[in-house]
């Protein structure tokens, strides 16, 4: 949409006119009658298009994985020299009943906004759309006036000077209907085998593919309606709460396949071989989604600092014929959640780390192999206070310190709730908190990457973190000491000893937290079991 508004050209559209048939993907626009003496197969477009088509039809885009469906915004008060567009970032909008989803989630609204205002296009949040210049784009296309839009910017007097500029711009936001994309056309005499090189070549300049839509593209070129295969396992692992991306499955049949992980090898595969591999990868996806669940307490993908940690069980398993011994589960157990911890996939080339513990597994190796070379890597396995310093909620030690927390009965400090994911509505829904709130921290002087730190992070629901705000730790951690006792902040490795509650005394806080959690953290991993064994 900023594309068009801006005049700038939106590429090609890539068609196929044939009769074969073809693997199809359901189109998200109905045709309910050919107007063509041929069928025409998109190929490549079909993103642009359902997402144009349904703003331009007045609805919201549903798109996979998202939690609502997107709206955009208009803002009429763009400047003449616009910035790009953005996204927002879903995690900092508001519940449903108008909290904010963080004790600080507004820290930043002012830089936001100054940011927005330089768009003429956002994803909708609750707080923009109450805002009077900014106007949902699907309501723009639904109607043919601009009084309402004008009327809720607070445009009353047609001489106000603002009525034009915003009736022009609403004018040339309608006029992109009229935008023509280039179709190519490729001739029904191509076979699937040749269209699908093509489409491989398009896609390979400009505008890239991901390799796994690319190794997609050439499976099913060789094993037809391979696809519909793919998915039904995909949804099936969702259902167990691993709502893995295709590309994932895909990799783990290769590496099933050809024993490495690179999609470079898909055009020397045959279908037979795609199919044996298929079948026994799905049997090792499976063993490794129950493992993470039953062995490793990871429930969700969200827990985990790289997916190709469940390809490298599901290999192991499969060379184990799944049958493992006590002391071989348990080292899996290490292997997995020190990897985890580490980030083992995170460091360097992802598929080049994922080919060396494949190596191993096809040459013999196992569990004690797999953690040497987590030493080769890492050095030592255990977590120091010093590995915890620096980090944010986006480390992988913070994933594994939930795992941690939950695995000590963690609590919420009102409901009495264990932590949770998989908490529903507003109330009792997990989040992250600033154990000293970041508004505090902030009139104090101190940046927002030391109010970040780990160690100043624990979990608790979303009530009981509205409740607290931006009250100092001294305050409101006394109120809940009285109610709940000390388990609860035991459990998440919280000192509440006063003299460290204070906010002068912030940097010996989180001196004295990471030893506590570097403790925890190691007693979760198993390190010293492990290790002798």
């Amino acid at each position: 949409m900023d594309s068009l508004y801006r005049g700038y050209p939106s590429g090609a559209i890539l068609l196929w006119e044939t009769g074969e048939d073809v693997p199809l993907q359901e189109f998200a626009i109905a045709q309910q009658a050919n107007p063509y003496k041929t069928t025409q197969l998109l190929l490549d477009g079909q993103q642009r298009l359902t997402s144009l088509s349904a703003v331009i039809r007045g609805e919201s885009v549903k798109v996979r994985g998202r939690k609502r469906p997107i709206d955009l915004l208009f803002n009429l008060e763009h400047p003449d020299k616009l910035a790009f567009v953005t996204e927002v970032d879903e995690d900092a909008d508001v519940d449903e009943d108008g909290a904010d989803s963080d004790d600080d989630a507004d820290s930043s609204a002012d830089e936001l906004m100054q940011r927005f205002n330089k768009m003429a296009f956002v994803v909708s949040t609750r707080k923009l759309e109450q805002l009077p210049h900014w106007v949902k784009v699907s309501d723009v296309f639904k109607s043919t006036s601009d009084r309402e839009f004008l009327r809720k910017a607070g445009v009353t007097d047609l001489d106000d000077p603002r009525a034009e500029k915003y009736s022009q711009r609403l004018a040339r936001l309608r006029n992109i209907r009229k935008y023509s994309y280039r179709m190519d056309v490729l001739e029904s005499s191509m076979g699937y085998d040749e269209v699908t090189e093509i489409f491989v070549r398009v896609n390979s300049l400009g505008a890239k593919l991901r390799s796994s839509d690319l190794a997609l593209a050439q499976i099913t070129a060789k094993w037809r309606n391979s696809l519909a295969e793919f998915q039904s396992f995909q949804q099936s692992c969702a259902q167990l709460g691993f709502d893995l991306d295709l590309g994932i499955h895909l990799k783990n049949m290769v590496a099933f396949a050809t024993g490495q992980s690179r999609f470079q090898t898909v055009g020397g595969l045959g279908v037979d071989a795609l199919q044996a591999a298929w079948k026994e990868c799905r049997r090792g996806m499976e063993f490794a989604l129950n493992f993470m669940r039953s062995n490793a307490g990871v429930t969700s993908p969200a827990l985990l600092s790289s997916p190709f940690i469940l390809i490298a069980i599901a290999y192991f398993g499969h060379k184990r014929e799944y049958a493992l011994t006590p002391d071989e589960s348990a080292r899996l157990r290490y292997w997995t959640l020190v990897a985890n911890a580490k980030g083992r996939f995170s460091r360097g080339s992802s598929e080049t780390i994922l080919d060396q513990d494949l190596a191993s597994l096809r040459q013999g190796g196992g569990t004690r192999e797999m953690i040497d070379r987590l030493r080769l890597q890492f050095g030592r396995l255990d977590i120091t206070p010093e590995e915890l310093e620096g980090r944010n909620q986006r480390s992988a030690l913070f994933k594994t310190m939930f795992l941690a927390f939950r695995a000590a009965k963690a609590t919420d400090w009102r409901s009495s709730l264990q932590i949770s994911l998989d908490h529903k509505g507003v109330q009792d829904r997990l989040q992250f908190h600033h154990i000293f709130p970041k508004a505090l921290l902030r009139a104090a002087g101190r940046a927002p990457r030391e109010a970040d730190d780990i160690a100043n992070l624990s979990f608790i629901s979303g009530k009981t973190n509205r409740q607290i705000s931006d009250q100092a730790p001294a305050k409101y951690l006394a109120k809940y000491i009285a109610g709940t006792h000390f388990e609860p902040f035991d459990a998440q490795c919280i000192p509440i000893e006063p003299s460290v509650l204070e906010t002068e005394a912030y940097p010996l806080f989180l001196q004295r937290r990471r030893k506590l959690v570097a403790a925890r953290l190691n007693e979760f991993l198993g390190h010293e079991v492990a290790a002798g064994s």
